[in-house]
């Protein structure tokens, strides 16, 4: 596994962070037919919450993000993206073990979307997210605290 830190966001961060979601984000919206590359940004900086970010970096450069935004009675994990270059090596999961053990021991509910079809979900199930509702566009999981 790669050596990876979490440092809190600002509002400095948020064209990269956009950057990345397009890049991320582009094959599955693609396959869904949803893809807009100018709204991918926009959603992007219109819910940007630099206070419940953490950037994820990897030998001290931008590799990723992550957000867990509390809710009512439980937490949205949002904007979780990585590098492609830096995928399944291991940092996705070392970052959302480290949130989960956060979560876990406050007893907090955390819940997030994934696209239908993401490779993401298994992630997700491997976690011990499960599926609360589909549509032909979101799968909404859910993971006890």
């Amino acid at each position: 596994m790669m050596d990876w830190q979490l440092r809190p966001a600002s509002g400095s961060d948020v064209e990269a962070v956009a950057e990345l979601r397009a890049l991320v984000l582009r094959a599955d919206l693609h396959r869904l037919g949803r893809y807009d590359a100018q709204r991918v940004r926009q959603r992007l900086r219109d819910e940007f919450a630099p206070a419940h970010t953490q950037v994820i970096e990897v030998s001290g450069g931008f590799a990723g993000c992550v957000a867990l935004r509390p809710a009512e009675g439980c937490h949205w994990l949002e904007h979780f993206y990585l590098a492609p270059q830096l995928q399944g090596n291991g940092v996705g999961s070392g970052v959302l073990r480290e949130l989960m053990e956060r979560c876990d021991r406050d007893g907090v509910v955390v819940r997030l979307n994934v696209l239908q079809g993401s490779s993401a979900r298994r992630l997700y199930e491997r976690h011990g997210f499960v599926v609360e509702a589909e549509d032909p566009v979101d799968v909404f999981m859910v993971r006890a605290g």
